[in-house]
């Protein structure tokens, strides 16, 4: 019997299309090193889908080269499919790397900023280095990429970078497949690239080392105004009130919680208790924003974050936040450069002329920024019982994660864009396999930020070469983005907002099939015209049950309902204590009582909006208790009510009075009982912290109770959190462990957002699902 001829010594050339995170981060000189380490010949380049590799050699070779592809990838790189074909051998006798492809579908991954990494830092702070304190320095592993990008396929040409000619020791670093910046696109050093300095606010350069000066000026209490990766920053000093209260003063930023900047994970832990999930997320590539509780003995000022209990942390992530923060000014203020709910200045004119009257100095540099990008926002979520599942939930994804694709299990029959809502908007392409969610672009009830809306999906339809056979929008007619979807003038798919939301979080989690959703949060309009807010939906991608929902309590004010708690904290009343509710000790003195008498007379003449909002539930239970009376900014009381019962975990609380009941339109979470006893309370005596922390108790155990009742008559056993009532950690633990408890299987989000910075998602799920079944049908 003859053997099988061996492999070893047989010619052949095979072609690889790898897809996924391959471009901008190291690929292609990786896979020429990898190729000439094993003597194969061929190419390698960049295309619209990716990346693609031809070797030629043996047989054997090629298979153990096929094999190192995945298994010794760089960092950054992310391999979603290598497809492979065999060719004709060439006889070609050397690899290299070929000039990109352009044209046809654009299917590449685009590369997120990422952190500067300690192979430049080491560099950065060698005395001996070319690039000794350079604030620009990157290599294939780290730096700016999607902030950068202007074209597709991932080359210098087509960044913000084409302005900068390499000098020639650059361009010996480019070119040498030995060195870490081979084909690194922003390759640059002191002599040849970008640069620093500093100014007052006319615009005249100060002279001098600009990044020392810049921190003496932070020392000294001074504002300072940052050109960062995706934008500006404004700085000051955490440590000193008098400057935090100066910068919100000038930027009309009256509570809303500033982050804050420390030079390393050590000071990040003496100013928030840290554990091993917010350490993993501070020093991920990302390095996003983190969430954690302030220590006590904290040396940052009250009027960073005034009544939370908590900071946002980061660590420095440029080369120019490194050296600014090596010079200890202290830990500094690092909040978004722009006036007050406007979109963030990236350009250094816009700069000078919209926080001219914010900022004392302006840190400025020549490298160009082609899209705004706002630092990541995000909270460890340790769930009880069970640290396997802890994990990270982004509250605003942005810098570090977008625009990195969700791949999703089922193609969508066309190409699809969604629109998002009102608040914390992004926009998603649905192409394929690929949902590409934009990053935050902020709040579009403001002119600037929704022309930055539109801007940005233009921007983002071009850099995808996408056409949208339709769009997804909110069912909220008056949202800014449902005109802007409706003036389109391509096929439309409304989707009802919370149903959205838990499509989100099926996407975020891989999963498909029926689910129990429970979403939560301020305001989503109702198929029936109310404002919907606390709902229990039995859900597919396509549809929704609505199984049970907060009972419904009248709403008067329009969007001042959403600002002053009394409003909600009435409609409660006037349900429990008749006519009179107005005379109640908790608005007595507090409220205007011209508005407590005219709101009196339009509750007796029928007026007000029916909702079912969670989160004016919060809004007032934070005003019966005394906790918060306005919210300036977005969520101020919900977060004063999780502080204040945060401050009573000690001594704990019996939980109020609640109810669930059943009636033909499904299941009522009855609020009344709550608010009654809650009322008594606070005529006992009872502090203020304990009965925000019995109020939290029992929204846990009737949200359980409602769940459970609809697991049991639906046979759905998977529960899915999403809409930004999540945000509140301690609600979404209690709860998580009830139902855990209870034998059902819990999912909340960890790639996108739980509020409105997810709904995009979930609207192009909901509308290419709706589109797959008329297409079947």
């Amino acid at each position: 019997m003859s053997s099988q001829p061996s492999n070893s010594g047989r010619i052949i050339r095979r072609r690889f299309e790898a897809a996924g995170r391959v471009q901008g981060v190291g690929f292609r000189p990786y896979i020429f090193r990898l190729a000439t380490d094993q003597n194969l010949a061929g190419h390698v380049g960049n295309s619209p889908t990716g990346a693609f590799i031809e070797v030629e050699g043996p047989a054997d070779e090629i298979e153990i080269f096929e094999k190192r592809i995945a298994s010794e990838r760089p960092p950054l790189v992310e391999i979603v499919s290598l497809q492979a074909t065999d060719l004709p051998p060439e006889d070609e006798r050397e690899f290299t790397i070929h000039t990109s492809t352009t044209g046809g579908e654009q299917k590449a991954e685009i590369t997120a900023d990422t952190t500067v990494c300690a192979d430049c830092l080491r560099e950065m702070f060698d005395p001996d280095d070319r690039r000794y304190r350079y604030p620009f320095i990157n290599c294939t592993n780290c730096g700016p990429r999607y902030s950068i990008i202007q074209g597709v396929p991932y080359d210098r040409i087509a960044t913000t970078m084409a302005a900068f000619t390499m000098c020639p020791d650059c361009r010996a670093e480019y070119d040498n497949p030995r060195d870490r910046r081979f084909h690194a696109q922003p390759n640059a050093c002191p002599v040849c690239g970008p640069r620093a300095w500093l100014t007052d606010p006319t615009g005249s350069e100060l002279p001098g080392d600009a990044i020392a000066m810049a921190a003496s000026h932070l020392r000294d209490g001074k504002i300072l105004a940052v050109k960062g990766l995706g934008g500006f920053h404004l700085a000051c000093r955490a440590d000193l009130g008098e400057a935090v209260s100066e910068m919100r003063r000038r930027k009309n930023r009256e509570v809303k919680p500033l982050a804050v900047m420390v030079a390393s994970l050590e000071d990040a832990d003496r100013i928030v208790h840290l554990d091993d999930l917010t350490r993993s997320a501070l020093t991920s590539l990302a390095h996003p924003i983190v969430l954690a509780p302030k220590r006590p003995d904290s040396t940052i000022a009250d009027e960073v974050a005034p009544g939370t209990g908590t900071l946002g942390v980061l660590l420095p992530y440029t080369p120019l936040h490194e050296l600014l923060l090596a010079e200890r000014p202290g830990p500094l203020v690092m909040t978004s450069g722009n006036p007050s709910s406007e979109p963030l200045c990236r350009d250094n004119a816009e700069a000078l002329e919209r926080l001219g009257g914010i900022a004392d100095r302006f840190l400025l540099h020549d490298r160009d920024i082609e899209r705004r990008v706002d630092d990541s926002v995000v909270m460890g979520v340790e769930l009880p019982g069970d640290s396997s599942a802890s994990r990270i939930q982004p509250l605003r994804r942005a810098r570090g994660f977008a625009p990195a694709p969700l791949q999703l299990e089922s193609a969508a029959p066309a190409s699809i864009l969604a629109v998002g809502g009102e608040l914390k908007s992004t926009v998603c392409l649905l192409s394929g396999h690929d949902a590409v969610l934009s990053e935050h672009l902020g709040d579009l009830d403001n002119p600037a930020a929704y022309r930055n809306f539109i801007a940005t999906v233009e921007r983002f339809r071009d850099l995808f070469d996408s056409r949208p056979a339709l769009v997804a929008c909110d069912l909220h007619p008056d949202y800014a983005s449902t005109r802007f979807a409706r003036e389109l003038g391509l096929p439309l798919t409304e989707v009802q907002h919370h149903h959205a939301h838990i499509v989100s979080c099926l996407a975020d989690n891989g999963l498909e099939g029926e689910v129990l959703g429970l979403s939560c949060d301020g305001t989503g309009f109702g198929t029936d015209g109310a404002v919907w807010g606390c709902e229990l939906l039995a859900c597919t991608a396509s549809d929704f049950r609505r199984l049970g929902h907060l009972r419904y309590f009248p709403l008067l004010g329009g969007d001042a309902a959403a600002r002053e708690t009394w409003r909600p904290a009435a409609g409660l009343c006037r349900d429990v204590l008749g006519v009179d509710w107005h005379q109640a000790e908790p608005f007595i003195g507090r409220v205007d009582p011209v508005a407590l008498t005219f709101a009196a007379g339009r509750f007796e003449s029928g007026a007000g909006v029916p909702t079912s909002s969670l989160g004016r539930l919060f809004d007032a239970v934070a005003f019966l208790t005394g906790a918060c009376d306005v919210n300036r900014c977005e969520a101020e009381a919900p977060m004063a009510l999780e502080a204040l019962a945060m401050g009573s975990l000690e001594t704990g609380a019996e939980p109020l009075a609640w109810a669930v009941t059943a009636n033909e339109e499904g299941l009522e979470l009855d609020w009344r009982p709550l608010v009654l006893d809650l009322l008594e309370r606070r005529r006992a005596g009872q502090a203020a912290g304990e009965i925000a922390l019995a109020f939290h108790e029992t929204l846990a155990l009737m949200l359980a109770e409602a769940v459970t009742l609809a697991a049991s008559t639906t046979g759905l056993d998977r529960v899915l959190f999403s809409g930004g009532s999540f945000a509140n950690r301690h609600l979404l633990t209690r709860l998580w462990g009830l139902l855990r408890e209870r034998g059902l299987a819990v999912y909340i989000h960890h790639r996108v957002p739980p509020g409105d910075g997810g709904l995009a998602l979930g609207q192009a799920l909901v509308a290419s699902a709706r589109l797959a079944s008329t297409t079947h049908d």
